[in-house]
């Protein structure tokens, strides 16, 4: 399927009571629904992933991070998502904690939730399926996986590779 490649990242942020930052967005993809912050990778200027991630902070949450402040947790392509694109999304961790909400944004509302707080919230189906699962079970170590998404069918999930953190480091 011939499709647009789009390269994004996403921005796990926790505050001290390792709540987690979402932001329920106002825009497409996913409007309307929760989702960690983050953004599209201005590969005509050749923008790292990092450089990215950076960015989106400071333009999202008024957060100021250099690359060191990133962990990167996953690596995750889609074919086809919605039909519209392929994408390849890098997911960081970021290792400083937020003590505050940032304010509204143009892409949404941000709040901060528990970990069993979001069983209840709308998000992206392959988030709840698989991004969720993968980034808790692998926090503080990495995993990369595929989803091959096609209209009518379920999402068909690869993992193709998983560290997990080593016990002695695991909060």
């Amino acid at each position: 399927m011939s499709l647009p490649h789009k390269i994004s990242t996403l921005l796990y942020v926790f505050d001290p009571h390792d709540r987690i930052l979402l932001l329920q967005r106002a825009q497409e993809p996913n409007r309307g629904l929760w989702s960690p912050c983050g953004g599209k990778l201005k590969t005509e200027l050749g923008e790292s992933p990092h450089a990215c991630g950076c960015r989106e902070a400071r333009e999202e949450m008024g957060v100021h991070l250099e690359p060191t402040d990133l962990h990167l947790t996953g690596v995750v392509s889609e074919t086809g998502y919605q039909g519209s694109a392929h994408w390849l999304m890098f997911l960081f961790e970021v290792k400083q904690r937020l003590d505050r909400i940032p304010p509204p944004h143009a892409e949404g509302l941000f709040a901060f939730f528990t970990r069993p707080e979001l069983e209840r919230l709308a998000v992206p189906s392959s988030d709840r399926a698989m991004l969720w699962p993968l980034f808790w079970e692998h926090r503080g170590g990495f995993f990369s996986a595929h989803c091959r998404c096609e209209e009518g069918k379920p999402d068909a999930w690869s993992v193709y590779e998983s560290r997990q953190r080593p016990p002695q480091s695991r909060t």
